[in-house]
C-alpha cells in the first residue's frame, strides 16, 4: 500500500507550531525569557540557513530535561486545541481525503514531538506519525534526549525507510514546505512541495516538482 507522508508545520498546518508554543509560554510566565530569546534566535538563524535546525531541536529537547512529561502532554493538549487545531490548510485536508479515498496509508513525517504528533494524528485519523519521541525517565520526566535519531532531514529519510513495510519510496508521496526535508523529496517518487521556502521553490522548479497552494486555515 503507498504511502503519503505529510509535514506538519507551514504545510498541512499554514504556522510553526513551534514559534507559537513559546510565546505561548512566555505569555503565561512557563519559559524564561532568557530562554525564549535562546530558542527564538535557534529559529531565526534556522530560517537564514545559518545553523542546521537538528541542532537547534536537540538543543531545545536537551532544555527540557527534568519536566514532567504528564504534565508536558496535558498543556500541549490545551495549546492544540486553543491555537492550532483551528489552523490546518485546506489544500491539506483535501489532500488527506483524496489518499484516503485512494486508499494510501496517511503517515505524519514531522520534527514536531509525539506530544504534538499524537493529537494531530488523532485529530485527523492518520495511519501512522513518525516524528520526535521525547525519553521520559522511570521518574516520569523528560531525560533531555529522543528515543532513537532526530527526526529531521536524513533522520526523516531513516524514519520513512523503516515505515514503508514493504513498500517501495518510489510508489510513495511527500508533501512539504522546507528544504530540509531535501533528502526524503530526492527519494519518493512523487515529491510535492507546499508553499515552499525560497531554497526549496528554487530547487523545486529546477527539479520540476509539483508545487502546490493549500491557501490559509480553517477555522474550527
Amino acid at each position: 500500500m503507498p504511502i503519503a507522508f505529510f509535514d506538519l508545520d507551514l504545510t498541512l498546518l499554514s504556522v510553526n507550531s513551534g514559534s507559537l508554543w513559546i510565546r505561548r509560554e512566555v505569555a503565561l510566565g512557563r519559559l524564561p525569557l532568557r530562554r525564549a530569546l535562546r530558542a527564538a534566535t535557534w529559529l531565526a538563524q534556522y530560517q537564514l540557513g545559518l545553523t542546521s535546525q537538528a541542532s537547534m531541536i536537540a538543543k531545545a529537547i536537551a532544555s527540557a530535561a527534568g519536566e514532567s512529561a504528564a504534565e508536558l502532554a496535558a498543556r500541549t493538549a490545551s495549546f492544540f486545541e486553543t491555537q492550532v487545531r483551528s489552523r490546518y490548510r485546506p489544500g491539506g485536508l483535501a489532500a488527506l481525503e483524496a489518499h484516503r479515498a485512494a486508499g494510501d496509508r496517511l503517515v505524519l513525517l514531522s520534527s514536531s514531538s509525539h506530544f504534538m504528533a499524537e493529537l494531530v494524528a488523532k485529530d485527523l485519523r492518520l495511519d501512522a506519525i513518525l516524528c520526535n519521541r521525547l525519553e521520559v525517565g522511570a521518574d516520569g520526566r523528560l531525560t533531555g534526549l529522543t528515543v532513537g535519531p532526530v527526526c529531521f532531514g536524513e533522520g526523516k529519510l531513516v524514519a520513512a525507510r523503516a515505515a514503508l513495510q514493504g513498500e517501495s519510496l518510489d510508489r510513495c508521496t511527500f508533501y512539504t514546505d522546507s528544504y530540509s526535508d531535501l533528502p526524503v523529496l530526492e527519494a519518493v517518487g512523487r515529491p510535492v512541495v507546499v508553499h515552499p521556502d525560497w531554497r526549496l521553490a528554487r530547487h523545486a522548479k529546477q527539479r520540476g516538482w509539483a508545487s502546490v497552494d493549500w491557501m490559509g486555515p480553517v477555522q474550527a
